[in-house]
């Protein structure tokens, strides 16, 4: 049988915790279905990235509410995007 690689070879951390957060972690490792210390934390990370990739988003959605009014999507806005940036990469191949 063939063993598959891991797309996401792993690397050590060491690092230093207080009493109460260690035993914090242990009760999550036993009473969170989790195998490890090293498994509760990669959730805590993956988590957190979640969380932030979702604040990022939420705050650019809202800065494109507070641009101004939007306009209509119509075949028409196609065809004059497409004009506008075929002219933007005409105008930097000639100045090239």
């Amino acid at each position: 049988m063939k063993q598959e690689r891991n797309p996401y070879p792993m690397t050590s951390m060491n690092f230093t915790l207080p009493e109460t957060l260690r035993e914090y972690v242990e009760e999550q490792v036993t009473t969170g279905g989790y195998g490890t210390a090293s498994e509760y934390l990669r959730e805590l990370i993956r988590e957190d990235r979640k969380q932030k990739a979702q604040e990022k988003l939420d705050a650019l959605l809202l800065e494109g509410l507070n641009s101004g009014p939007g306009e209509e999507v119509t075949p028409e806005f196609w065809q004059r995007l497409r004009a506008e940036l075929l002219e933007r990469h005409a105008q930097r191949t000639k100045s090239a």
